[in-house]
């Protein structure tokens, strides 16, 4: 018998992951309930120019990136023109606090030169466009490009402002220990008359301590018996 058979044939984490991946998925997905909670509504701003989009501005999507990886490094990969635009590619570096290592996300902006009046914006000639047109639109781009890249964090950083059915996040409950104990004392009460008396004594312990370490090789003991 197996977790398997005991769990209502349900695949469980802990028949996947050892003690120290469990932990450490726990923690990944407790930062990932922080990184989808909805962003402070007094930050959600309106497009000026596009109807009906929703964006959070560069300072916000800075403060936490502080705030949450303490961290991060902003990386240009690229910049182009891109038909009447400027094109910046960026990779976010940020410190992932639960695998204590670097990560990144990749984004991708773009804003549009500034032409001379009445030249038509769709126009190539470099002669039509205007003074500090570049320079006003590299720091946009790239601003956008951050965004593009934050927005894979999860929804804190506005990755669903513009986005229709989307789906709650909810923790994982095989990730919660709480929901592990549960599934270890219910198996022990099934199986603790098949264990000898000072194995009792060992599982109580693991049970009342809260021995969060020792959960999986308990219930794969439990379960072969």
């Amino acid at each position: 018998m197996s977790d398997l058979t005991v769990q209502n044939n349900k695949v469980l984490l802990t028949d996947i992951y050892d003690e120290k991946q469990l932990e450490l998925s726990f923690k990944a997905e407790q930062l990932n309930l922080i990184l989808n909670q909805p962003p402070n509504p007094q930050w959600v701003k309106k497009h000026p120019y596009i109807k009906d989009y929703n964006y959070l501005p560069i300072d916000k999507v800075e403060f936490l990136l502080r705030k949450i990886f303490k961290r991060y490094k902003i990386e240009i990969l690229k910049t182009n023109q891109l038909f009447n635009a400027i094109e910046v590619n960026v990779r976010v570096h940020f410190f992932n606090p639960v695998f204590n290592d670097w990560d990144f996300h990749d984004g991708c902006g773009a804003q549009e030169l500034q032409t001379m009046k009445d030249t038509g914006s769709l126009k190539l000639d470099m002669s039509n466009i205007n003074r500090g047109a570049v320079t006003m639109a590299l720091p946009i781009a790239k601003s956008v490009a951050i965004k593009d890249a934050c927005d894979h964090f999860g929804e804190l950083f506005g990755a669903n402002l513009n986005r229709k059915d989307t789906l709650n996040f909810s923790v994982d409950k095989n990730l919660n220990t709480d929901e592990i104990l549960k599934n270890l004392k219910e198996l022990y009460e099934l199986k603790k008359d098949s264990l000898p008396p000072e194995e009792q004594v060992n599982f109580e312990r693991i049970i009342n301590d809260k021995e969060k370490k020792s959960y999986k090789k308990a219930i794969n003991y439990l379960a072969c018996l």
